[in-house]
């Protein structure tokens, strides 16, 4: 029974399997709309007797599947302490803890937290090639990207302190913190208007640190670009097809030329 059990929660390739991540995964989409729903105050209020009976359902329904996950898992602690066992514990306790706690309704937005657990149910990160090429550019693409925030930090607080000595007091940059905020808000091309500079030679330096804003936007985006280009080719050159000799990308199954098992998928 407890194989049977765990073939079913844990299992992804068994038709049982599928059908209770599709189950699940269905609930989970309503729960999480609910909860939505339940903030608009017109919505929430009139209706709020069938939004309480259905969220303790919910998680009733929930807090069994924990328990199962719990008692078939092969390393309980581990499933547990684990990412996926600490955001299904967090998306049950704020129903369990509602009785005790004062200030209640922001603290059941966490409930949200069901959604991440779309992720667990299709498995993006282990089945998906794009996914997983998507996250060994991230990492080869690090060093770079932190030098290069380190970089804008840098311009954020020289420009910040520059804005202060330039600018008078009454026009908001009271402070180099103050002016500061208002570089990253202008470089980020944010632009909330709760500070603007008044002076020519503040108006300049805001259009440069405007038109800088879109450079700095844009590196990022192409260092974590070309490291992605070079994942792809390095998967290509790695995962030739045995029949036709066709480049595939990382994680292919069959060949997309011939249609051959891929030996290295």
């Amino acid at each position: 029974m407890r194989k049977k059990i765990h073939e079913v929660i844990f299992g992804t390739t068994t038709k049982s399997g599928r059908n209770f991540d599709l189950v699940l995964l269905v609930m989970i989409v309503i729960s999480v709309l609910m909860v939505m729903i339940e903030s608009v105050p017109e919505w929430g209020e009139k209706n709020a007797h069938i939004y309480y009976y259905a969220e303790w359902i919910f998680t009733i329904i929930f807090s069994i599947e924990y328990i199962l996950r719990v008692a078939v898992a092969p390393k309980p602690l581990k499933y547990i302490f684990s990412v996926w066992g600490v955001i299904d514990l967090l998306s049950i306790l704020p129903t369990f803890l509602a009785p005790f706690l004062s200030g209640y309704d922001s603290f059941r937005a966490i409930r949200a937290l069901r959604l991440l657990r779309i992720f667990r149910i299709l498995k993006l990160n282990r089945f998906t090639s794009e996914s997983q090429a998507l996250f060994h550019s991230l990492k080869a693409s690090y060093y770079k990207i932190m030098v290069f925030f380190f970089f804008v930090l840098m311009m954020m607080i020289l420009t910040g302190t520059i804005m202060y000595v330039i600018e008078d007091k009454q026009n908001g940059f009271d402070s180099i913190p103050a002016s500061i905020y208002w570089a990253i808000v202008t470089t980020t091309t944010v632009g909330y208007g709760d500070i603007v500079p008044a002076t020519d030679l503040g108006k300049i330096l805001a259009s440069l640190m405007m038109i800088t804003g879109y450079v700095i936007i844009a590196v990022p985006t192409g260092l974590i670009t070309v490291e992605m280009s070079r994942f792809k080719s390095k998967g290509e050159k790695d995962n030739l097809c045995s029949n036709c000799g066709h480049g595939n990308p990382f994680g292919s199954i069959y060949c997309n030329q011939c249609g051959n098992e891929m030996l290295n998928g």
